[in-house]
Parts: structure tokens; sequence; C-alpha cells
């Protein structure tokens, strides 16, 4: 007894340590900044944090559960098939995104010359064509659900690896259960710092509508490609497909 509590605190630490660590990864946070990207609210992209971070919890807790209490373990396919679900998902998230920044911005327009010939040119706009300047934000209800959804799916492709640390360290279920929600909370709040952090310069911009669609755009850019890297070297380094 003198010692479990000592014990008890030391694993719940690490943790949550572990937990605010692994919400710094580069997949979570390019996924948090497609989503981000996507408003001008910090309130609304702390909460997209929160979401991100209690999605990939619940499955952390669930498959955590599941293994600590029959002593599974997960097939090495299976946990590279969760890892290249991710990449799959930052590239849909980017081309969302890349989508909704261009959508109605290029486009052609036809135009006559004095001696009657026409030419089709191609135009931009900083705003969507036909949008008006004071257009609301559009409803990130939507938005609430997917940062939930995208959290879920991190959380599967992350649950191979923290189930083999908490295996190897803890001592019963009840210890491996506290420490998978610590470490959800760490995660949560890791999150939730991040993405509010990721929409300060996005906020900063808003009045200067060419670096703002600028940010969205690289947003967009760089969870396509990162999710076609992670795709690769899952399918093909690491043997997914060998």
């Amino acid at each position: 007894m003198d010692t479990f509590f000592p014990q008890a605190f030391t694993l719940l630490s690490l943790g949550l340590v572990l937990g605010l660590e692994h919400a710094l990864d580069a997949d979570h946070v390019v996924a948090v900044s497609t989503l981000v990207s996507q408003t001008k609210s910090l309130k609304r992209s702390s909460i997209f944090g929160i979401l991100w971070g209690m999605g990939h919890t619940t499955t952390l807790f669930v498959v955590g559960l599941v293994i600590l209490l029959f002593k599974l373990t997960i097939p090495q396919k299976l946990a590279l098939s969760f890892e290249f679900l991710v990449g799959i998902v930052l590239v849909l998230l980017g081309v969302d995104v890349l989508r909704k920044v261009l959508r109605g911005q290029v486009h052609l327009h036809p135009h006559t010359h004095p001696d009657g010939t026409t030419h089709v040119h191609l135009h931009a706009h900083d705003r969507p064509h036909g949008e008006p300047h004071d257009q609301p934000e559009e409803s990130t209800h939507h938005h609430h659900h997917r940062s939930f959804l995208v959290g879920l799916v991190h959380g599967l492709a992350g649950s191979s690896a923290l189930m083999l640390l908490v295996l190897t360290t803890v001592e019963s279920v009840w210890q491996g259960i506290f420490f998978i929600l610590i470490f959800g909370v760490g995660s949560i709040l890791g999150m939730m710092v991040t993405s509010t952090l990721i929409a300060l310069p996005m906020k900063a911009v808003t009045n200067f509508a060419r670096v703002d669609r600028g940010l969205r755009l690289a947003a967009g850019v760089i969870s396509i490609v990162l999710g076609v890297l992670i795709m690769g070297r899952i399918g093909f380094v690491d043997g997914l497909f060998l």
C-alpha cells in the first residue's frame, strides 16, 4: 500500500504527459488545421480541438477496455490498416478545404472585343463569385461532427502502440483504464491548445482576403501531401500491401 499511490501517481502523470505530447503528432495537427481553417472563431477552433480529443479518447477507451479485459492483441496488418485510413482521411480533408476555398473563385468570363470577336478568359475573385462581402460564416455544425469522427479514426490508428505501452506498464485492468482516460485528458487539452494557436494567425488575417485564402490553401495542400505520404509509407514501406 505504501508504494501503490506513488506508483499510481507516476503512471497517471506519465499518461497525461504522453497524451499532451501525442496531440502534437504531425498528422493530428494537420487534420485539425483543415477543420480550424474553415472558421474565424477562436471559440469554435478550441471546440474542434476538444471534440477531436474526445473522439480520439472514445476509440482508445473502447478498444483498450476490450484488450485489457480479454487480453487481446491487435494484429499487425489491422494496425497498419488503421494508420492507412488516417492517410485517406487527411487527403479527403485536404480536398474538401481546397474545394471550398476555390469554389466559384476561378471561372470563365466571356469577353467581346470592339471588332466583334469573343474570347473566354479565366478569371478569379478573392471571394466566391457572387458572394456578398457581408455573408455570414458557413454553419460549423457539421464540422463539429467531423472533428469528432476524425478523432475517432486517429484513435484507431494510435490504439496499437498505446495498448502495447499500457500492457507493459500497468499491473491491473483498473490501472490500464485510468491510464487511458488520463492519456485522453492530456490529448484533449493538448489539441484544444493546439487548435486555438493554429486559429490565431488565421483570425488575424481575416481582413486580408488573399493571405487568408493562402493559409487555407496551404492547410489543404499540406493535408493532402501528408496523407499521400502516410499511405505510401504504410502501404509499401511498412508492408501493408506487400
